[in-house]
């Protein structure tokens, strides 16, 4: 390991300064649980984008963001005129092809009457067979007019169908119970059809939408579980479970999207930064107690005590938290004796008589 010292020199220790009541710590091997880290940010598991499906200008805005909402709110209402117009010139249209199809009903059946008598007379040889197709025609005529009324009425009682529905989405309503994380409109705007309104979230699921790289990507699996750390709600870790994994990988990071549900918390948000921890083996480590870590700047140091019991300080480089003890990635061999916890003492240079 890189081993490195600090800049003062160590008097000898018959010289050096005593200090009393150090607690001592020897750095020792231990094995470790083997975890791929997969870092991301949480979004709530269900998400509506709420938008104007009709035109008109907004009437009112209900809600703020932070504001949770029922299902079946209305949130937001939008001036209903033309909406309304349409309607009223379906609801015209719809009687007009119904009257139509009433007039073209009564021909056809007045053209099939009338075709049974000339078929009898055909048959007694009364008519000439130019004279009978005459009439044949006329019905099949008055039957394809019949026919297209019908598809009329149809067609217009689907488009009042469809203006009742316009109609309706004068009041955008809630689709789900949550809470609204984003307004984007006031009373008086115009609302297109597509305007964004409000963003809905649904409160009660969240998970975390972490990305792993394409070497690491092999060790996590669908329905395998993740312990997640979040890192603002301090050292709570919560149960995840893997469901979903993108098949394609970002081509510029070469990394996969990874969708972990994590169990409820209502302290989680959307936006949250959250860390996944995958099990993949067990590994060795140099641990030593999280309290002999010093920090100097922006660097971390310890008192290494040498077999003389002098402090020297010594520039070393730490992994994660591990509970009460921290993992040193350099700066320390197995065996050596530090200061457990030096606390704000200046010890380097300095005899430690060891705590008892």
């Amino acid at each position: 390991m890189i081993v490195g010292c600090s800049s003062e020199r160590s008097p000898s220790a018959n010289t050096a300064e005593r200090v009393t009541g150090v607690f001592i710590a020897v750095a020792e091997t231990t094995t470790l649980p083997d975890q791929l880290e997969a870092v991301g940010t949480v979004r709530a598991s269900q998400t509506a984008d709420l938008a104007s499906q009709i035109a008109g200008n907004i009437l009112e805005v209900r809600v703020h963001e932070g504001d949770r909402v029922r299902a079946g709110q209305i949130l937001a209402v939008i001036d209903d005129s033309l909406a309304r117009t349409a309607a009223d010139q379906a609801i015209a249209a719809q009687a007009s092809a119904q009257q139509a199809l009433s007039v073209a009903e009564s021909q056809y059946a007045l053209a099939e009457s009338t075709l049974e008598r000339y078929r009898e007379l055909y048959e007694k040889k009364e008519i000439s067979a130019h004279q009978f197709d005459q009439m044949k025609t006329n019905a099949d005529a008055a039957a394809a007019q019949r026919d297209l009324a019908t598809a009329e009425l149809a067609r217009a009682t689907a488009a009042l169908a469809q203006a009742r529905v316009s109609l309706g989405y004068a009041h955008v309503e809630a689709p789900f119970a949550g809470l609204v994380t984003q307004r984007q409109v006031d009373p008086g705007t115009f609302a297109s059809i597509g305007l964004p309104l409000l963003t809905l979230e649904d409160t009660s699921r969240y998970r975390l939408e972490a990305t792993a790289d394409e070497d690491d990507i092999r060790a996590i699996h669908l329905g395998g579980h993740a312990d997640v750390v979040i890192d603002s709600l301090g050292t709570t870790t919560l149960s995840g479970v893997v469901t979903r994994i993108v098949p394609s990988a970002d081509p510029a990071s070469r990394s996969f999207l990874v969708k972990i549900d994590l169990s409820a918390d209502a302290r989680l948000r959307s936006g949250l930064f959250g860390r996944a921890l995958f099990l993949r083996g067990t590994r060795t480590a140099l641990v030593i107690p999280k309290s002999a870590v010093v920090d100097r700047g922006q660097m971390q140091a310890v008192y290494v005590i040498d077999a003389n019991n002098i402090a020297t300080l010594r520039y070393v480089t730490v992994g994660n938290p591990l509970g009460q003890q921290i993992e040193v990635l350099s700066g320390l061999e197995t065996g050596e004796r530090v200061a457990a916890a030096p606390g704000e003492r200046q010890l380097a240079g300095k005899r430690v008589e060891l705590r008892p």
